[in-house]
């Protein structure tokens, strides 16, 4: 079942990377302003609440086989639509797709807790940074596919910008056809046929992370603030770099360059931040996540406009401190909620996180449009810092 999230994993890398790559400079061509740049950003991250809301119950109604079947399909779909919106030049259609392509991003955040159904709570960790890791390859080879996907919708009559939705809606497809025919026995399912046989006292565990408690307790506050400053911040940053690399005269090569090593950099490390989370607990790894997020911003802030190495370098830390922050924040959600609430209160989590997202795609835009990239860079960073100070109290309330 692992290799079977695996390959759905790889696939659906390659539609996540679409909308990061060119979303905001679609926005500038079709909406002709700087600061409407982040509005795509928003809106696909905004329909991943929609998606993980709805993706969540599903799973926690029927099992994890048909929730994440749906969101790929609804990616997909709403990939489709941007290609049309854009060939048509039609916003409102446009904007509707991107609401609907969010739900893929949410599918491909979901599938994480399919990989955990499967673990035992000490190497938890490590089976959702094994998840996260198999998104790697189409995620870093979908943005150096920008200019071929571009060339080959502008040979169908497609405009280039619109090449790499095209890419999206094939690698969501098929995604969808990988889990729904192959995806057997249910990951859920099986977790709860594993937990029906244990002991009544050994149903319920909070070994992951050091925390125990209700789906409102202080495990699953401290996990939820954790993902979702790291959201925030990743977005707000990642969303107006291309903007930032194009308006310093760096092509589209540079541009996919520095997406595909910053995507990288966020799935790539999850084995190490696995088992970092096993052996020295979720808490040191999540202030650990602060600290990094915090140094990339402050990197992207100071890096030359004419360095691509620099600013390469500052989205790679940007992608591990996102790495670092959504492994130990995911585990200690898990540890912290029963199994027979777990699937329904792991979508309100992932909701939360799209929420996060959409807000820092909308306020990227306005705030480089008011004060310059370096601005945006500079209060992400001291966003991502509070991190720290907050899982130190929560470790001390342990």
């Amino acid at each position: 079942m692992l290799a079977v999230l695996a390959v759905s994993q790889t696939l659906s890398g390659a539609g996540l990377a679409a909308g990061i790559t060119v979303g905001a400079l679609l926005a500038g061509e079709m909406l002709g302003s700087t600061g409407l740049a982040g509005v795509p950003s928003a809106l696909f991250t905004g329909g991943s609440v929609l998606g993980a809301l709805a993706i969540g119950r599903l799973c926690q109604r029927w099992g994890r086989r048909p929730g994440l079947t749906a969101g790929y399909a609804a990616g997909a779909v709403g990939s489709v639509g941007v290609v049309v919106a854009v060939t048509a030049d039609h916003v409102p259609l446009l904007l509707v797709s991107l609401l609907v392509y969010g739900a893929g991003t949410a599918t491909n955040l979901q599938a994480r807790y399919a990989g955990a159904d499967l673990a035992s709570p000490e190497r938890r960790g490590r089976a959702v940074s094994l998840v996260l890791l198999a998104t790697t390859l189409g995620a870093v080879v979908g943005p150096n596919l920008v200019t071929v996907s571009g060339r080959v919708a502008e040979h169908g009559g497609v405009p280039r910008l619109a090449g790499p939705f095209l890419l999206a809606a094939l690698a969501y497809g098929l995604a969808a056809v990988v889990l729904g025919s192959l995806l057997r026995p249910d990951p859920l399912r099986l977790a709860r046929a594993r937990a029906a046989a244990l002991p009544l006292d050994g149903r319920r565990d909070g070994s992951a992370a050091g925390l125990s408690g209700g789906p409102r307790g202080p495990g699953v506050r401290t996990g939820l603030a954790v993902m979702l400053l790291g959201q925030l911040v990743m977005i707000a940053v990642m969303t107006m770099t291309p903007v930032h690399l194009d308006a310093h005269g760096h092509g589209t090569g540079a541009t996919g360059l520095v997406i595909a090593l910053h995507v990288g950099a966020m799935f790539l490390p999850s084995p190490l931040s696995g088992v970092l989370v096993d052996r020295l607990g979720a808490l040191p790894v999540a202030a650990a996540s602060g600290a990094v997020l915090g140094a990339a911003g402050l990197l992207a802030a100071l890096a030359p406009p004419d360095s691509v190495a620099a600013l390469a370098t500052a989205l790679v830390l940007l992608g591990l401190g996102w790495n670092l922050g959504l492994v130990s924040g995911t585990a200690v959600v898990t540890a912290a909620v029963p199994l027979e609430r777990r699937a329904a209160t792991q979508g309100l989590a992932d909701t939360g996180l799209a929420v996060a997202g959409c807000t820092g795609g909308l306020l990227s835009g306005p705030v480089v449009a008011a004060g310059g990239f370096g601005a945006l860079a500079l209060g992400g960073a001291l966003v991502a810092l509070t991190v720290v100070p907050l899982t130190r109290l929560a470790a001390r309330r342990t």
